[in-house]
């Protein structure tokens, strides 16, 4: 299940990238993050009542807090460089770069996170970042 969710999460990133390149053309790349949260929030909120999962709110731990909203700070440092990158570039340039975050993830989960390195996640993540390499010159 996870696969077919993983794939999803691609398809979706790959229309998000190009509805908003199509979308921020004479708009603020701020507004355009902005208007992008907007709406991810309610989105985000309806599933939170559909699932009738607000009630767990009051058992999340401060720890847990904590991480969530570092996260949602990095999520949206991550927008709205994304979006001005965008707003700048070629979708079929600045996307490659983004998605050296796979990269990035592997090196931190491996330093902070102690998952193993193993000599298939370091080709590949050579091999994603010379295609990136490759894309953007």
């Amino acid at each position: 299940m996870w696969l077919l969710l993983a794939l999803g999460s691609a398809v979706f990133a790959a229309l998000t990238s190009i509805l908003a390149k199509l979308g921020i053309d004479g708009v603020n790349s701020h507004l355009a993050t902005a208007i992008r949260t907007g709406v991810v929030l309610v989105l985000a909120w309806g599933m939170v009542f559909l699932t009738d999962a607000q009630n767990g709110i009051s058992t999340i731990s401060r720890r847990s807090w904590l991480f969530l909203i570092l996260s949602g700070l990095a999520t949206g440092a991550s927008w709205l460089c994304y979006y001005r990158a965008l707003q700048l570039g070629e979708a079929s340039k600045v996307v490659p770069v983004d998605k050296l975050s796979v990269v990035i993830t592997l090196i931190l989960a491996f330093v902070f996170l102690h998952e193993k390195f193993t000599w298939k996640s370091g080709v590949g993540a050579l091999l994603i970042t010379l295609g990136t390499l490759f894309m953007i010159l």
